[in-house]
């Protein structure tokens, strides 16, 4: 009898245990299963297109012992420059999403609601129409000021007045700049056909056509704005619980706000500048990461840096094959892909929660 009522009481402690175990171990291999797709789809981006490149052709090119065969140059002087754009660009929009959606409490917010967007197409235009500006690299960073002016002033005037830059201010302030500066840019292409031509390309969203001078010229702009980002992590976590509760956990709520807008504006404003307003993916990658993370922020944003690359490279490949031997710009398969994705994924479940 003694026996038979002593044997429970060891059995339950572990079940109780299991279950966290389990979850801290799933999320660093989901990582690194996630950093495997990058990989792997930067080896697609590098192969895959109108001109099929064999894997140990594109192995050789890289190593450089392609010599100046055709599959070597087309390797080293198109594709290799495209894929880098497209990880740093993929980086930005993942990050700038995830940021957003945080720092405004909107799971709905996107990498535009700054005014980000509105502000690099208006610049644009403006270089286009009226100062005669015809390289693509002046554009690039002519989108860049317009993105920066306007996310600046869109936080002057979600701030002014009683109560500082709350997220609700600042996404009015962002939707009713952007709505101005949108009919502006509208109005100006249409009146001038040749601004038009030159914006239709851009506006569309694209990762073709770059060399690696873009690239190195907007890397600083990416390299700094990641920084802050990351750095943002626990300051976000804190703030997601209200301001007063943040400050009670020793978050500096204007600070936090004001490096998380200018790392938004640095990492969108580079990314909209350098490949055009590419939907989808800042908005629905942050919600697939928090299904499988949680809202903690410190994981939400080195997995949106991880599979929103990952996102943009194989839609960018999908883009050039569908159509072969056209291509379809990254922007429109984004679209396609990620609107049904997100439509799926608020009809299965609430919206992840932030």
């Amino acid at each position: 009898m003694s026996t038979s009522t002593s044997a429970p009481p060891p059995a339950a402690a572990p079940a109780r245990r299991r279950p966290a175990a389990r979850r801290r171990v799933s999320r660093p291999a989901a990582l690194v299963t996630a950093l495997a797709l990058l990989v792997l789809a930067v080896l697609a981006s590098l192969a895959v297109g109108s001109r099929e490149v064999p894997l140990g052709t594109v192995l050789d090119a890289l190593r450089g012992l392609g010599g100046t065969s055709q599959d070597a140059l087309v390797v080293r002087e198109l594709r290799v420059p495209r894929t880098l754009v497209g990880i740093v660009v993929g980086v930005a929009l993942g990050l700038s999403g995830a940021l957003m959606q945080a720092l405004t409490r909107n799971p709905l917010a996107d990498p535009g609601l700054l005014g980000v967007n509105a502000g690099a197409a208006a610049a644009m235009v403006t270089a286009l129409a009226f100062l005669g500006v015809t390289s693509r690299l002046q554009l690039v960073w002519a989108a860049m000021a317009g993105a920066a002016v306007v996310s600046v002033a869109v936080y002057v005037l979600g701030a002014t007045g009683r109560g500082g830059a709350t997220p609700v201010r600042l996404a009015l302030a962002g939707t009713a700049v952007s709505a101005a500066l949108y009919a502006y840019t509208s109005a100006q292409v249409l009146l001038d056909t040749t601004t038009f031509d030159r914006f239709r390309f851009w506006q569309v969203g694209s990762l073709a056509g770059h060399d690696t001078t873009v690239f190195w010229q907007m890397l600083p702009f990416f390299a700094v704005g990641t920084a802050l980002a990351l750095a943002q992590a626990r300051p976000l976590n804190a703030l997601a619980l209200g301001d007063d509760s943040g400050r009670a956990l020793g978050a500096h709520v204007t600070r936090t706000r004001v490096l998380t807008a200018l790392a938004v504006t640095l990492l969108c404003g580079a990314a909209t500048a350098t490949a055009g307003p590419i939907a989808f993916v800042g908005l629905a990658v942050p919600h697939l990461v928090r299904a499988l993370t949680g809202p903690d922020q410190r994981w939400v944003l080195p997995f949106s840096c991880v599979l929103s690359p990952a996102l943009l490279l194989f839609g960018d490949v999908l883009g050039r094959v569908v159509v072969r031997p056209g291509e379809l710009e990254v922007g429109i398969v984004t679209a396609l892909l990620g609107a049904p994705v997100l439509v799926a994924l608020v009809r299965r479940r609430r919206l992840a929660q932030l």
